[in-house]
């Protein structure tokens, strides 16, 4: 869309500096972009006397800009106003005219600026360093995907230090990033009593010695209980705050579970270091590691002894390469010295122009081979890594497609293992994102790469490598990389050779317990009492009564007096998650008593299953809308993720909606549940989500875009409308704007990313 005032001051820009030498024009179409406040900064050079202009707004700019005195509300210089008065129009601030002249209407500009950016009215003492920042593309507004908390903290940073010589104004939009993480630890660093030369931003011994001595706890209060709530805010934990109260305490707590610290409740310096820098205290035990050295019964005792429980080792090496690879016989001594191992696919992987599409399909079914050569059981979790420094572009544009074909490479193999991902924080979190990695290997020892600075641990992080170091001596000495590994995540594997998944198993008989007492009932339906007796652990209530009919409490009383007292975890062989089979059971439950309708309509079987996990998916987005205002975003960011344990669409509700899906046909069709089961758990799962979004939802993005919208508007069942209500009130609070009160400017583009989102995991089945 095309902003005429914009345009004025592009055309303005132009014509007034294009025979300046040096100078480079900016596009005359509108649109605010870098290239115009490039053009704009190289007009301010110009004015102010330098000859040789730069794109950049630099260390020579800035002095000469403070050696005139800024830009005072008395300026004189009518081209220098008509730069600021172009810059806050680029900047969504109304300045009046372009027309030179530092009026009303263009100091409301400028203070409004300043007010954003934490500033108060602090133009005119600050408006060197305010210029630089109006002549970038920083937002001081939260903008999608950001957080009002982290916005709180960038202002407090902004207004506190600004004075400070090598602090800059820092953008106010919400997010985390690289500078803000230097800003603060510049911030750290200034009230440790550090001079400008010595505040350089960096986690060096001296920052890291002053925090040792700054613990705080539950009952402090000050600057350091501000810094610390900060650094926690930037790790997507509680709010800033001067008072370290019980709620801090409590989500200090939380990190130090997440991150794998001891539990103190305080800010000590193991959990200042985990919040400041990937590695977190380097010098603190790890209980995994990975190393390219051949484990000898030798080093496996020297690890062992050394507190190490699980190895990464390499399936293969490249061609030329070190000799890194699993030697034979070497996997049975890990295991008889006590050790478990993750196998790690590293062919390449150093530079961005190895990660294409076709390299990751390649890579994929050499490590498969190479991993049922060694006999590692269905399941594994193999490692592919990203073994360089990648940039948010080269994620995007080669990083995410080798990954693909990673997923298509296994895929292509029957899905025999799962993809994890090794390398910094930002390449996991993207990869797992876009591709549903299982497991991610962390490259934390890289403290300096891109990825790393500004980015939080991501939440399926499995192991994070902190430091290379030696375990044992003598013929047990053994160079390793140190990683600490999250409780309760990929274990690694302690034998090969062996059969299939076990839990596949244990799930078909739990399963078939329940079918033979339900036959033994002998009243009803053995397959929808089947459903019943699962839904009933977390489903038997009211609103599921009144949506698809009550389930049968005398038979949930004979399969009890009977000896079925649960159900085995159920296992998804293609993600390697586990799923619920209480969700599983309420939408099979749901999708076998009502078949759906045909064409883009849906019903009451349908709000047991996706349908009602699009609602209180629908009021997760309107609770969030302050910090992801557009649905199209929120969708592509936060619906069917592998890696949430707090939504309410996740992957696992979604392969549960489409499994009960698949299940619920395939017994229509004349299978009994169990054998469904079977049939879906030893091969069927590999083209589930397919058949579900193909036979259910149209099979294309702008099908199940038309569904959702259809699910969301129909009022002619009042069951289903009064259901809607409660479902999405239940996640987005009372009141919560329905969708029939939402414009079609809101609505539409919150359908279109739920169908481009489920459109996009159909793809990864190959």
């Amino acid at each position: 869309m095309v902003d005429q005032m914009v345009l004025q001051a592009q055309q303005w820009v132009n014509a007034t500096y294009t025979a300046a030498a040096g100078y480079q024009r900016c596009p005359e179409d509108g649109r605010t972009g870098w290239s115009t406040m490039y053009s704009l900064t190289m007009a301010l050079q110009r004015e102010i006397g330098i000859t040789t202009l730069s794109t950049s707004f630099g260390p020579a700019t800035l002095a000469a800009l403070t050696a005139r005195g800024g830009v005072p509300y008395t300026e004189t210089n009518r081209n220098i106003v008509k730069i600021v008065q172009s810059a806050c129009y680029c900047k969504g601030y109304n300045a009046g005219s372009i027309s030179g002249y530092f009026d009303s209407t263009t100091q409301s500009a400028v203070l409004g600026m300043t007010a954003n950016a934490g500033l108060g009215t602090s133009w005119s003492q600050n408006s060197p360093k305010l210029m630089k920042a109006l002549l970038t593309m920083d937002a001081y507004v939260v903008v999608s995907g950001g957080s009002p908390e982290v916005r709180a903290v960038q202002q407090w940073l902004n207004g506190r230090y600004l004075p400070r010589r090598d602090f800059f104004v820092m953008p106010c939009d919400g997010h985390f990033s690289r500078d803000v993480q230097k800003n603060l630890l510049m911030a750290i660093q200034y009230e440790l009593g550090l001079s400008d030369d010595l505040a350089t931003g960096t986690f060096g011994p001296t920052t890291q010695n002053g925090l040792r001595v700054h613990t705080v706890q539950q009952g402090s209060t000050g600057i350091w209980v501000q810094l610390f709530s900060a650094a926690m805010v930037f790790n997507d934990r509680g709010r800033f705050t001067g008072t370290f109260d019980a709620d801090l305490a409590a989500d200090v707590a939380d990190f130090q579970g997440f991150s794998a610290l001891h539990l103190t409740s305080q800010a000590d310096f193991a959990t200042w270091a985990q919040l400041l820098v990937s590695t977190g205290d380097p010098t603190r035990p790890g209980s995994a590691c990975d190393c390219s050295t051949t484990v000898t019964a030798a080093r496996a005792a020297a690890l062992k002894a050394a507190g190490y429980f699980a190895v990464g080792r390499y399936l293969d090496q490249v061609p030329g390469g070190l000799d890194k690879k699993i030697k034979p016989g070497e996997l049975q001594t890990i295991f008889d010295g006590g050790l478990r191992v993750f196998p790690i696919s590293q062919y390449n992987g150093g530079e961005r122009g190895y990660f294409t599409q076709a390299q990751g399909v390649a890579d994929a079914t050499a490590a498969h081979d190479a991993a049922a050569g060694y006999g590692f059981a269905p399941g594994t979790v193999i490692y592919f890594a990203v073994d360089y420094d990648a940039t948010q572009e080269d994620i995007d544009a080669y990083v995410v497609p080798y990954f693909r074909g990673v997923v298509a490479g296994l895929a292509s193999r029957g899905k025999r293992y799962l993809h994890g991902v090794y390398g910094s924080r930002n390449v996991c979190a993207e990869v797992t994102r876009t591709t549903l990695a299982r497991w991610s290997f962390v490259s934390g020892m890289s403290t300096g790469f891109s990825g790393n600075l500004g980015f939080p641990l991501p939440a399926n992080w499995a192991f994070n490598q902190i430091q290379t170091t030696t375990a044992g001596s003598g013929t047990g000495a053994i160079q390793i990389d140190k990683d600490v590994w999250q409780p309760g995540t990929d274990p690694g594997t302690a034998v090969v050779g062996g059969g299939g998944d076990g839990q596949i198993q244990l799930f078909l008989d739990s399963l078939q317990q329940i079918y033979d007492a339900a036959v033994g009932y002998g009243q009803g339906d053995p397959n929808l009492l089947v459903m019943e007796y699962l839904r009933h652990w977390d489903y038997d209530n009211a609103q599921f009564d009144q949506l698809i009919g009550p389930i049968d409490q005398n038979w949930i009383q004979y399969a009890t007096a009977h000896g079925i007292t649960h159900v085995a975890n159920m296992p998804d062989p293609f993600y390697g998650i586990v799923i619920d089979p209480a969700h599983f059971g309420a939408s099979c439950n749901g999708a076998y008593l009502i078949p759906p309708p045909p064409g883009v309509a849906f019903n009451r079987g349908d709000v047991a299953g996706w349908a009602g996990d699009l609602y209180t998916f629908y009021g997760e987005w309107r609770r969030d809308s302050d910090s992801i205002a557009s649905g199209y975003d929120y969708c592509r960011q936060r619906l069917a993720r592998i890696d949430d344990t707090t939504g309410t669409f996740k992957l696992t509700d979604l392969l549960e909606d489409s499994t009960a899906y698949t299940i619920a046909t395939a017994v229509r069709g004349g299978r009994t549940i169990v054998q469904a089961m079977q049939d879906h758990l030893l091969g069927g799962y590999t083209t589930r989500l397919k058949r579900f979004v193909q036979d259910r939802l149209g099979g294309t993005a702008a099908s199940i875009a038309a569904f959702a919208r259809e699910a969301l508007l129909r009022a002619d069942d009042t069951v289903i409308a009064l259901g809607r209500i409660y479902l999405i009130e239940t996640t987005g609070g009372v009141p919560t704007a329905q969708p029939n009160s939402l414009p079609d400017s809101l609505l539409d583009p919150f359908c279109q990313g739920f169908g481009e989102t489920l459109a996009a995991l159909v793809t990864q089945e190959g």
